[in-house]
């Protein structure tokens, strides 16, 4: 089966910078990555993902690739290395096998993302707020100032790899010498060796600590949406900028109002009477109570809308509204008078006398005046 290309797996342009090409990986990996993904084919779909970016994150690799492809222009044995050179099938090899390019070990690298699952009232969520946070995260020790190495000292460059961060393992095989680079196992691939370690950090350059983080949660958010606090997540990589803090929400229900998107639904309880002969009754919303007007024969079902009484869009694109259905309460205690006036009704119109209901549907109702304003 032949390869899709590089630029269509990361979903960038041709013309795509490298710092787009950084950010399409970072979210393809995270989506793919088998320990997070466990779809059949997300393995496949995470090993293609990171073949495109070693491909396209060399500028090397990737003005071979614009020029040719797929294709190797040496695998046909004559070309300029001569037939006994095979220097393609050497790049190929590098590439499947652990290659890439000759990356400085300790160039700067950003640091990681984190996320905070925030859970919010409902209130909270259609008004917004300012509060803070607090969360666990790595930061650069202060002792060592992030070298890993005892104050005093310094890290060492690595005797076994000379700094690279990394080994090359020469094979002699049929189709010639190949070259398969690995991560230098006496360094972890940083180039350096620290003799002498940092006793607050133990040589990480890193400490776990609590921050506390002041954030604005917009009016309008939802369940599973997110906000974005750039440079609060783990610190940056031999002075690499720090990654970026994710705030996911997760409102909790409301007894009263159902939401759904920025529109706001409701039942509002009415009598017998005032569907029959028409009234006007108060209804809570969100911005406190308004006047409804109820006509006379009201059934109970019929919707009414409060335009622009809604929740406010999270993007600022004005408001949605509140819907309202009606629903006809029967009063459990009844005296003997309405009694016989109701049996004297239902004679009358050939009906029969209405069951009693419960009053919790009541204490709803008040408490929803309560919390957004009477």
């Amino acid at each position: 089966m032949s390869k899709r290309d590089f630029y269509d797996v990361l979903g960038v342009g041709k013309d795509a910078s490298e710092a787009e090409i950084k950010k399409a990986y970072r979210k393809l990996a995270r989506q793919y990555h088998p320990d997070v993904n466990k779809e059949a084919d997300a393995e496949d779909k995470f090993k293609e993902v990171k073949e495109a970016y070693d491909t396209l994150s060399d500028q090397q690799k990737r003005a071979h690739y614009d020029r040719f492809g797929h294709t190797d222009p040496n695998q046909g044995f004559g070309g300029a290395g001569g037939a006994g050179d095979f220097g393609g099938f050497s790049d190929i090899f590098d590439m499947f096998f652990g290659g890439g390019g000759r990356r400085d070990p300790n160039a700067p690298r950003q640091g990681g993302d984190l996320q905070y699952t925030m859970g919010l009232e409902f209130k909270e969520a259609v008004f917004g707020k300012e509060t803070d946070i607090e969360i666990p995260r790595e930061e650069t020790c202060e002792t060592c100032d992030g070298s890993g190495a005892k104050p005093g000292t310094s890290p060492e460059t690595c005797r076994q790899c000379g700094g690279t961060g990394q080994l090359n393992i020469e094979q002699n095989t049929p189709f010639g010498r190949v070259v398969n680079r690995r991560v230098c196992t006496q360094c972890d691939g940083t180039g350096q060796q620290i003799k002498h370690k940092c006793r607050t950090c133990g040589g990480q350059g890193k400490v776990k600590k609590r921050k506390k983080i002041h954030i604005k949660i917009p009016a309008g958010v939802d369940t599973g949406q997110q906000i974005r606090v750039a440079g609060q997540g783990e610190p940056g990589v031999n002075g690499g900028p720090p990654g970026d803090l994710y705030v996911v929400f997760n409102v909790k229900p409301h007894e009263f109002f159902k939401r759904d998107g920025d529109d706001i639904h409701c039942e509002m309880p009415i009598t017998f009477v005032q569907s029959a002969l028409g009234d006007e009754i108060e209804v809570p919303t969100l911005n406190g109570k308004v006047k409804l007007k109820i006509p006379a024969g009201t059934q109970t079902g019929t919707h009414f809308r409060l335009r622009g009484k809604g929740v406010p869009n999270v993007r600022g694109m004005g408001q949605g509204d509140q819907h309202i259905k009606v629903k006809i309460i029967t009063p459990k205690k009844l005296s003997e008078k309405q009694k016989e006036l109701l049996r004297e009704f239902a004679e009358i119109s050939g009906s029969e006398a209405p069951d009693e209901q419960s009053e919790n549907f009541f204490a709803k109702v008040k408490r929803a005046f309560k919390n957004f304003g009477e």
